[in-house]
């Protein structure tokens, strides 16, 4: 169940955090997982480490948010494979401020990042998944995109948009074999969750039912579903996978 044996996959920011083990899972369920990050010695060791346990990976050095240069990657993905079955648009950043404060810089790196590159990603993906009638595309939003949160107008506008636009393009493919979803994470235990102070911690983990936080594995495993053949009549929906945290 949820193997995905044979399919070509991309992970983008799969040099860290939730990205990494999302192309460590696809892998070990059969896929061939080529990393996209723009730190290319993480995503070499990544790639070395995937084949070491014995399953299949590459791996490409791209700043998503140039859309000629990840436009590229896809095209050339599909080309040397001869297909592209999943796209996993994970990367992404945060540049906080109150809005009062916040700056165009912060406010365009936050959006090219994590919602134009997306938009890149997903617009040359859609191509060849169309002419093998069969894709996955899987967006990593947050919990942020459905709720707000101060200090992070950015990053929700990015996140909400993204939730915006996996809905209205899962309709433009539906009848093409493609399915487009999103997982919005809750808290997820990464290098920038434990940087938070604990007493914010502990504010945090009182808003969650569960009383915890989610790993990365928690995401990865959601995202393995979705690229699954078993998720082929699910499209357009954003799963929330936050130990409860929105319904509280």
């Amino acid at each position: 169940m949820f193997k995905i044996s044979g399919k070509v996959a991309v992970v983008t920011g799969a040099s860290q955090g939730i990205g990494e083990v999302i192309a460590l899972k696809l892998s070990e369920a059969g896929a061939h997982v080529i990393c996209i990050a723009r730190s290319k010695d993480k995503i070499k060791l990544l790639s070395e480490k995937i084949k070491k346990n014995g399953f299949s990976a590459s791996y490409i050095k791209c700043d998503i948010s140039d859309g000629d240069s990840f436009t590229d990657v896809i095209s050339n993905v599909s080309k040397d494979y001869g297909k592209l079955d999943i796209l996993v648009n994970n990367a992404g950043v945060t540049r906080d401020a109150l809005l009062i404060r916040m700056n165009e810089e912060q406010w365009d790196t936050v959006l090219n990042t994590n919602l134009k590159a997306a938009f890149y990603g997903m617009k040359a993906a859609i191509r060849p998944m169309m002419k093998n009638k069969s894709g996955r595309i899987i967006n990593i939003s947050s919990i942020v995109g459905l709720t707000g949160n101060p200090g992070q107008a950015n990053y929700a506008a990015s996140k909400a948009g993204l939730i915006g636009m996996t809905k209205s393009v899962a309709k433009e493919v539906a009848t093409r074999g493609i399915t487009v979803n999103c997982i919005a994470p809750g808290w997820i235990e990464t290098k920038m969750t434990n940087d938070l102070p604990e007493k914010s911690k502990e504010e945090l983990l009182k808003r969650i039912p569960q009383a915890r936080t989610g790993i990365p594995e928690d995401i990865a495993y959601t995202t393995l579903f979705l690229a699954s053949d078993e998720a082929n009549y699910i499209t357009g929906q954003t799963i929330t996978v936050d130990g409860g945290r929105v319904i509280n």
